[in-house]
């Protein structure tokens, strides 16, 4: 076995952000455990590598599959929050990735008065991507909510 900080970063956390699409098991569960793994061992590593991960993260959002969607804003998430350089070069790329984001931004299920369960489970895409452009604009610099809302004329504000 492997370390992960000793992996080829720019190798592997892009094929792995490109397995994230893949929609059987378990290339799916490897790819999103993989993207995991490698920002927990080594977020400053990941930093560098983010223009190569923006295509891939764009084609998962493409896919408009909720489970696929789901987990990489979930991955999104988690990696916004592991370093504090990776918010800031996001935000530079917020030409390519917004705009798969303000599609999606009210995606929720509406089911009148039924019970949805995917709060819970954390899989409601239109709440996950509120979740992310929230971290976005509070750890994407000072001119992160400029860019947010150049984009998502209908973004509010978290603060």
């Amino acid at each position: 076995k492997l370390s992960p900080s000793v992996l080829d970063y720019h190798h592997f956390l892009p094929m792995f952000f490109d397995g994230v699409r893949e929609p059987c098991e378990p290339h799916n569960t490897i790819a999103v455990q993989g993207c995991y793994d490698l920002i927990a061992a080594g977020p400053a590593k990941c930093v560098k590598i983010i223009p190569q991960m923006i295509i891939p993260i764009k084609a998962a959002l493409d896919t408009r599959d909720a489970k696929v969607m789901s987990s990489m804003l979930k991955i999104l998430q988690f990696f916004i929050t592991s370093d504090s350089g990776v918010a800031p070069v996001l935000v530079m790329y917020s030409r390519q990735l917004l705009p798969m984001f303000n599609q999606f931004k009210n995606w929720n299920v509406s089911t009148g008065d039924g019970i949805e369960y995917s709060q819970a489970k954390r899989t409601n895409v239109g709440d996950l991507v509120n979740e992310t452009l929230q971290l976005l604009e509070v750890k994407g610099g000072p001119n992160a909510y400029a860019q947010i809302k150049n984009m998502i004329p209908t973004y509010d504000t978290c603060s």
